[in-house]
């Protein structure tokens, strides 16, 4: 981008080619979901049926943040729902729909956190979150993946749209445009953002990709970001063909959060099919499951007899019923 105003232009292009619809924009404070509020508030106000923004309870830094948001949304005309933490509310007046988080440490604890609540106000106002996730979000995730070992699934890495963390339906319009851009549209617009002191510190996986891997890996092979997002193209492709032949075998998901597929359905299927349909079928429900999972529920699934059942990392449990598979999450300790 060697512009601000070609960065605008680019930032507002892509809100262009996003469907009309309910937004529940997410906005954290930082650089990019605040590119992301003054470019919808400017180009789709009427589309914004809230701003969301929630405190992880790290300090004073993401408290900033979330008043900034609050204070931004409103001078904008914007509806806003703020959770923490430890306590969920709404500014809009009345009680948060979702329960009060636990107060737990660790990224994946505040993200669980944050997603719950996002998703029980999208439910509220029947509509569609809206991240700030940029191409260089989606490298680095394909990355994290590609250490993490993930399956095909997983390197699929993030939708322009559709179902995102627990199911919850996500809009990432921004997801082709490079971070660079929106720094570049925040300078020209004057946008405020809090800086989160958090993104400096390499106890996170995601800040040693960002800030040692990727650049290093980039002077070796410049186009290695391009690859990346070639990779996740194509896992994209195999993952909505697995999903058609999941939705063609008449998986349901019941209103106890359950997921199950007729044994009928599946019979005769050995261990290599299972391992390509339980990461589908258990995404319904809005769980990962990791490889030694996914191996251990495929080899178990096709000698598996009415009355069994398997545990699983994360508090899942997968049941053989008289007539179906069943995949559940449980409470923890649960045996």
């Amino acid at each position: 981008m060697t512009t601000q105003s070609e960065a605008v232009a680019a930032v507002h292009g892509s809100l262009a080619g996003l469907r009309r619809g309910r937004w529940l924009l997410a906005v954290s404070g930082g650089r990019d979901s605040m590119v992301a509020l003054d470019a919808f508030s400017s180009a789709r106000p009427g589309e914004i049926v809230a701003v969301a923004t929630f405190d992880h309870g790290t300090g004073a830094a993401a408290r900033r943040a979330a008043e900034l948001v609050v204070r931004e949304a409103e001078l904008r005309g914007h509806p806003v729902v703020s959770g923490a933490i430890a306590v969920a509310s709404a500014e809009q007046g009345g009680e948060s729909p979702a329960p009060a988080p636990t107060p737990a440490a660790g990224e994946a604890a505040w993200r669980a956190a944050r997603w719950r609540f996002l998703g029980a106000w999208a439910r509220e106002f029947d509509a569609t979150v809206v991240t700030a996730h940029t191409r260089d979000d989606q490298i680095e995730t394909v990355v994290q993946r590609l250490l993490r070992d993930a399956g095909v699934r997983g390197l699929a890495a993030m939708r322009d749209e559709g179902p995102g963390p627990m199911g919850v339906p996500v809009a990432r319009p921004f997801l082709s445009t490079p971070r660079a851009a929106l720094a570049a549209y925040a300078t020209s617009k004057r946008v405020p953002f809090v800086e989160d002191p958090s993104n400096a510190s390499r106890a996170h996986q995601r800040n040693v990709v960002r800030l040692d891997l990727l650049p290093a890996i980039e002077r070796a092979v410049p186009d290695f970001g391009d690859w990346c997002l070639g990779l996740a193209t194509r896992a994209a492709a195999w993952r909505t063909t697995v999903d058609a032949c999941v939705d063609a075998l008449g998986v349901t998901v019941h209103s106890d959060g359950a997921a199950s597929v007729r044994a009928r359905a599946v019979k005769g299927y050995g261990q290599t099919e299972w391992e390509v349909l339980w990461p589908a079928i258990a995404a319904r429900i809005g769980v990962t499951m990791d490889r030694r999972g996914i191996a251990r529920a495929s080899s178990w699934a096709p000698g598996a007899v009415a009355g069994q059942q398997i545990p699983l990392a994360g508090a899942v449990r997968i049941e053989r019923t008289a007539s179906s598979y069943v995949i559940r999450r449980v409470a923890e300790g649960t045996p």
